[in-house]
């Protein structure tokens, strides 16, 4: 697998993950979408599919990042590939596993980041709030004093009360919360797409400092 550093970071994204991106991404050697395009066409994929999968390929294709702390890290590297419909649309796979789980990562007919077991699991509303999500986990990590980690039922029990969305993570099924010193990161896509409670988890990152709390982001 051939590396590259980064010296084009998607624009849309705060500063707070452009500079994770820089600091801690990395891009792969990825195969040109175009070089399908008439397999697909021969096997009814619509070229509006294709399109899709085309403009992802140009604006994330190849992008390494480090482990997300659910799903098993997530995808190894964002690429799109095989392309298939339902009656919702069209969708196509976000990168290939890490590690062997039951779901494939996916963008939904909408452009929704999310996991696909037989059931949908839409975890962003778009692949910025994904990659979003994933630097916010890293920050909030490195910055809490403390962090606790609640499964199934203990996740349920979580009083947010005084808390509010964390917006540029664009959530779904898993969302983000800011209280006075502390960030809660809910992840719901495993126990949603799977029929798993116990997949339900909670990660409260506590002790933070307005630095902490935000990283210099100001989405409020």
């Amino acid at each position: 697998m051939q590396l590259h550093l980064i010296d084009n970071v998607p624009d849309g994204l705060t500063l707070r993950t452009r500079s994770f991106v820089s600091a801690h991404g990395v891009k792969v050697d990825v195969r040109p979408v175009e070089g399908h395009r008439q397999w697909w066409l021969d096997r009814d994929v619509p070229a509006s599919a294709i399109d899709r999968m085309a403009a992802y390929q140009e604006r994330w294709g190849g992008l390494l990042l480090p482990p997300a702390p659910k799903y098993d890290g997530g995808p190894k590297y964002l690429d799109p590939d095989a392309p298939e419909a339902d009656s919702a649309g069209w969708w196509f796979e976000a990168g290939m596993q890490r590690a062997a789980v039951p779901y494939s990562f996916m963008i939904g007919p909408s452009g929704e980041f999310g996991i696909h077991a037989g059931k949908w699991a839409p975890l962003h509303a778009t692949v910025e709030g994904w990659v979003e999500s994933l630097a916010l986990a890293h920050h909030a990590s490195m910055w809490a004093q403390q962090v606790t980690k609640l499964v199934g039922d203990d996740a349920d029990g979580i009083d947010l009360t005084g808390y509010a969305p964390v917006r540029e993570v664009r959530g779904l099924t898993d969302t983000w919360w800011r209280g006075p010193d502390s960030l809660v990161a809910l992840y719901d896509g495993e126990a949603k797409a799977l029929d798993f409670p116990r997949g339900r988890t909670a990660m409260i990152h506590s002790g933070l400092d307005e630095w902490g709390l935000r990283g210099g982001v100001d989405d409020d």
